[in-house]
Protein backbone atom coordinates (compact mmCIF):
# COMPACT_ATOMS: atom_id res chain seq x y z
CA UNK A 1 0.00 0.00 0.00
CA UNK A 2 1.49 3.58 -0.48
CA UNK A 3 0.84 6.09 2.33
CA UNK A 4 0.96 10.14 2.14
CA UNK A 5 1.89 11.76 5.00
CA UNK A 6 1.48 15.44 5.67
CA UNK A 7 4.05 16.61 7.86
CA UNK A 8 4.52 19.56 10.07
CA UNK A 9 8.37 20.54 10.74
CA UNK A 10 10.52 23.26 12.36
CA UNK A 11 13.73 23.05 10.59
CA UNK A 12 16.10 24.29 13.23
CA UNK A 13 18.27 21.58 14.07
CA UNK A 14 18.26 19.88 10.72
CA UNK A 15 20.21 19.26 8.07
CA UNK A 16 16.95 19.63 5.95
CA UNK A 17 15.10 17.34 4.45
CA UNK A 18 17.36 15.12 2.45
CA UNK A 19 19.03 12.24 4.21
CA UNK A 20 22.72 13.48 4.68
CA UNK A 21 25.72 12.46 6.83
CA UNK A 22 26.95 15.41 8.46
CA UNK A 23 23.89 15.84 10.78
CA UNK A 24 20.16 14.78 11.32
CA UNK A 25 17.33 15.05 8.35
CA UNK A 26 13.29 15.03 8.59
CA UNK A 27 13.39 11.94 5.76
CA UNK A 28 15.82 10.11 8.04
CA UNK A 29 13.79 10.91 11.10
CA UNK A 30 10.69 9.96 9.48
CA UNK A 31 12.16 6.65 8.24
CA UNK A 32 13.53 5.65 11.02
CA UNK A 33 10.12 6.05 12.83
CA UNK A 34 8.81 4.12 10.77
CA UNK A 35 11.30 0.79 11.01
CA UNK A 36 10.61 1.14 14.97
CA UNK A 37 6.53 1.07 13.87
CA UNK A 38 6.16 -1.72 11.90
CA UNK A 39 9.99 -3.24 11.48
CA UNK A 40 9.80 -2.01 7.75
CA UNK A 41 12.91 -0.31 6.09
CA UNK A 42 11.50 1.99 3.66
CA UNK A 43 12.46 4.99 1.65
CA UNK A 44 10.35 8.03 2.20
CA UNK A 45 10.10 10.56 -0.80
CA UNK A 46 9.16 14.26 0.07
CA UNK A 47 7.29 16.85 -1.92
CA UNK A 48 9.98 18.86 -1.97
CA UNK A 49 13.91 18.72 -0.23
CA UNK A 50 13.51 21.51 1.93
CA UNK A 51 17.17 23.24 2.96
CA UNK A 52 18.40 23.16 6.79
CA UNK A 53 16.19 25.54 8.69
CA UNK A 54 13.35 26.12 6.93
CA UNK A 55 10.12 25.10 8.05
CA UNK A 56 7.27 23.53 6.81
CA UNK A 57 3.29 22.98 7.44
CA UNK A 58 2.09 21.18 5.55
CA UNK A 59 4.67 18.99 3.69
CA UNK A 60 3.88 15.85 1.86
CA UNK A 61 5.77 12.45 1.28
CA UNK A 62 4.56 9.27 -0.15
CA UNK A 63 6.29 5.71 1.16
CA UNK A 64 5.15 2.42 0.30
CA UNK A 65 4.59 -0.08 2.87
CA UNK A 66 4.08 -4.07 3.18
CA UNK A 67 1.79 -4.25 6.21
CA UNK A 68 -1.88 -3.96 6.36
CA UNK A 69 -3.44 -1.10 8.75
CA UNK A 70 -5.19 1.96 9.35
CA UNK A 71 -4.77 5.45 8.76
CA UNK A 72 -4.79 6.62 12.57
CA UNK A 73 -2.93 3.44 13.56
CA UNK A 74 -0.11 4.97 11.07
CA UNK A 75 -0.18 8.58 12.45
CA UNK A 76 -0.18 8.01 15.82
CA UNK A 77 2.78 5.46 15.88
CA UNK A 78 4.85 7.70 13.92
CA UNK A 79 4.42 10.98 16.08
CA UNK A 80 5.13 8.60 19.47
CA UNK A 81 8.23 7.27 17.65
CA UNK A 82 9.20 11.18 16.65
CA UNK A 83 8.20 12.57 20.16
CA UNK A 84 11.64 13.62 20.94
CA UNK A 85 11.35 15.91 17.66
CA UNK A 86 10.08 18.88 16.25
CA UNK A 87 8.40 16.96 13.60
CA UNK A 88 4.41 16.25 13.64
CA UNK A 89 2.84 13.84 11.65
CA UNK A 90 -0.48 15.81 11.04
CA UNK A 91 -1.93 13.05 8.72
CA UNK A 92 -1.64 9.92 6.75
CA UNK A 93 -4.15 8.18 4.21
CA UNK A 94 -3.38 5.40 1.33
CA UNK A 95 -3.08 7.21 -2.04
CA UNK A 96 -2.93 5.77 -5.42
CA UNK A 97 -0.31 3.78 -6.56
CA UNK A 98 0.34 6.33 -9.32
CA UNK A 99 0.65 8.69 -7.06
CA UNK A 100 3.80 10.49 -6.09
CA UNK A 101 4.95 13.39 -4.00
CA UNK A 102 7.05 15.39 -5.85
CA UNK A 103 5.89 14.69 -9.49
CA UNK A 104 2.20 14.54 -8.82
CA UNK A 105 1.91 17.96 -7.26
CA UNK A 106 0.43 20.70 -8.93
CA UNK A 107 1.13 23.90 -7.28
CA UNK A 108 3.57 24.66 -4.37
CA UNK A 109 3.04 27.32 -1.80
CA UNK A 110 5.28 29.07 0.48
CA UNK A 111 5.92 32.00 2.91
CA UNK A 112 8.51 34.10 4.46
CA UNK A 113 8.24 36.06 7.17
CA UNK A 114 10.16 39.39 8.30
CA UNK A 115 9.71 40.57 11.58
CA UNK A 116 10.20 44.17 10.58
CA UNK A 117 10.92 45.92 14.35
CA UNK A 118 13.61 47.17 16.15
CA UNK A 119 13.57 44.49 18.81
CA UNK A 120 14.87 41.41 17.93
CA UNK A 121 12.15 38.40 18.35
CA UNK A 122 11.66 36.20 21.68
CA UNK A 123 8.99 34.07 20.94
CA UNK A 124 9.66 33.66 17.28
CA UNK A 125 13.80 33.33 17.14
CA UNK A 126 14.51 31.29 14.24
CA UNK A 127 11.60 31.40 12.41
CA UNK A 128 11.55 34.90 11.11
CA UNK A 129 14.21 37.02 9.47
CA UNK A 130 14.57 40.23 11.61
CA UNK A 131 14.84 43.43 9.83
CA UNK A 132 15.11 47.01 11.73
CA UNK A 133 14.58 49.16 8.96
CA UNK A 134 11.12 49.76 8.12
CA UNK A 135 10.57 48.02 4.96
CA UNK A 136 7.98 49.60 2.36
CA UNK A 137 5.29 46.57 1.55
CA UNK A 138 3.42 48.47 -0.95
CA UNK A 139 6.15 49.32 -3.07
CA UNK A 140 7.85 45.76 -2.45
CA UNK A 141 4.65 44.22 -3.62
CA UNK A 142 4.29 46.32 -6.59
CA UNK A 143 8.06 45.21 -7.74
CA UNK A 144 7.41 41.27 -6.75
CA UNK A 145 4.50 41.62 -9.85
CA UNK A 146 7.51 41.71 -12.36
CA UNK A 147 8.52 38.57 -11.50
CA UNK A 148 4.87 36.68 -11.74
CA UNK A 149 4.23 34.62 -14.74
CA UNK A 150 6.94 32.07 -17.17
CA UNK A 151 10.70 33.73 -17.04
CA UNK A 152 13.98 32.27 -16.98
CA UNK A 153 14.90 33.24 -13.58
CA UNK A 154 18.66 32.44 -13.43
CA UNK A 155 18.66 35.47 -11.91
CA UNK A 156 16.62 34.17 -8.40
CA UNK A 157 18.64 30.41 -8.93
CA UNK A 158 21.08 29.15 -6.72
CA UNK A 159 24.56 28.35 -8.19
CA UNK A 160 24.16 24.65 -6.90
CA UNK A 161 20.72 24.15 -8.60
CA UNK A 162 20.31 21.16 -10.47
CA UNK A 163 17.17 21.80 -12.38
CA UNK A 164 17.53 21.02 -15.85
CA UNK A 165 16.20 24.37 -16.51
CA UNK A 166 15.63 28.01 -15.17
CA UNK A 167 12.31 28.31 -16.59
CA UNK A 168 9.78 28.44 -14.19
CA UNK A 169 5.87 29.69 -14.05
CA UNK A 170 5.22 31.64 -11.28
CA UNK A 171 1.67 31.68 -10.14
CA UNK A 172 1.60 34.35 -7.55
CA UNK A 173 3.93 36.55 -5.30
CA UNK A 174 2.68 39.09 -2.68
CA UNK A 175 3.86 41.15 -0.32
CA UNK A 176 1.70 42.12 2.67
CA UNK A 177 2.24 43.77 6.20
CA UNK A 178 0.02 42.74 9.53
CA UNK A 179 1.70 45.33 12.24
CA UNK A 180 5.16 44.51 12.25
CA UNK A 181 5.31 41.23 10.41
CA UNK A 182 5.56 40.92 6.64
CA UNK A 183 5.02 38.52 4.82
CA UNK A 184 6.55 37.22 1.43
CA UNK A 185 3.77 34.29 -0.43
CA UNK A 186 4.42 32.58 -3.28
CA UNK A 187 2.81 29.92 -5.58
CA UNK A 188 4.12 28.16 -8.20
CA UNK A 189 3.74 24.38 -10.06
CA UNK A 190 7.43 24.01 -8.68
CA UNK A 191 10.73 26.46 -7.05
CA UNK A 192 14.09 26.52 -8.29
CA UNK A 193 16.72 26.30 -5.60
CA UNK A 194 16.77 29.11 -3.46
CA UNK A 195 14.49 31.41 -6.07
CA UNK A 196 12.07 32.11 -2.97
CA UNK A 197 14.97 33.23 -0.68
CA UNK A 198 16.24 34.76 -3.41
CA UNK A 199 13.06 36.77 -4.28
CA UNK A 200 12.83 38.37 -0.90
CA UNK A 201 16.71 39.56 -0.59
CA UNK A 202 16.04 41.36 -3.25
CA UNK A 203 12.58 42.93 -2.55
CA UNK A 204 14.15 43.51 0.75
CA UNK A 205 16.62 46.15 -1.36
CA UNK A 206 12.83 47.66 -2.92
CA UNK A 207 11.22 47.79 0.49
CA UNK A 208 14.96 50.04 1.43
CA UNK A 209 14.09 52.44 -0.87
CA UNK A 210 17.41 51.19 -2.72
CA UNK A 211 15.91 49.57 -5.87
CA UNK A 212 13.33 50.34 -7.62
CA UNK A 213 10.72 47.96 -9.87
CA UNK A 214 12.82 48.85 -12.53
CA UNK A 215 16.02 47.91 -11.01
CA UNK A 216 14.28 44.15 -10.23
CA UNK A 217 13.22 43.85 -13.62
CA UNK A 218 16.70 44.76 -15.06
CA UNK A 219 17.53 41.92 -12.70
CA UNK A 220 15.72 39.47 -14.10
CA UNK A 221 16.48 39.76 -17.56
CA UNK A 222 20.03 39.77 -16.86
CA UNK A 223 19.99 36.33 -16.22
CA UNK A 224 22.91 36.94 -14.17
CA UNK A 225 22.86 35.70 -10.23
CA UNK A 226 25.51 37.91 -9.57
CA UNK A 227 22.60 40.79 -10.58
CA UNK A 228 20.27 39.94 -7.98
CA UNK A 229 19.72 40.77 -4.40
CA UNK A 230 21.05 38.54 -1.31
CA UNK A 231 19.58 35.03 -0.43
CA UNK A 232 17.48 35.57 2.52
CA UNK A 233 18.07 33.24 5.54
CA UNK A 234 16.39 30.31 5.48
CA UNK A 235 15.26 30.53 9.01
CA UNK A 236 11.97 32.95 7.64
CA UNK A 237 10.61 30.32 5.03
CA UNK A 238 7.95 27.74 5.47
CA UNK A 239 6.61 25.31 3.17
CA UNK A 240 2.68 25.94 3.54
CA UNK A 241 1.20 23.58 1.24
CA UNK A 242 1.64 21.13 -1.74
CA UNK A 243 -1.72 20.63 -4.03
CA UNK A 244 -2.59 17.47 -5.72
CA UNK A 245 -5.34 16.31 -8.26
CA UNK A 246 -7.83 14.74 -6.27
CA UNK A 247 -7.80 11.34 -8.96
CA UNK A 248 -4.15 10.42 -7.17
CA UNK A 249 -4.37 11.52 -3.79
CA UNK A 250 -7.49 10.31 -3.17
CA UNK A 251 -8.29 13.54 -1.53
CA UNK A 252 -10.00 17.34 -2.07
Amino acid sequence: MRWCLRIEYDGYGYVGWQRQKNGSSIQQSIEDAIHKFCGERVSVFGAGRTDAGVHALRQAAHFDLNRDTKAEIVRDALNAHLRSQSISIISAHVVSCKFNARFSATERSYVYKILNRRPPPALDAGRVWHLQKWLDVDSMNKAAQVLVGEHDFTTFRAAMCQAKSPVRTLTALSVARVEDLVTVSARAPSFLHHQIRNFVGTLRLVGEGKWTEIDVKNALLSRDRSKGGETAPPRGLFLVDVVYPTEVSGVA
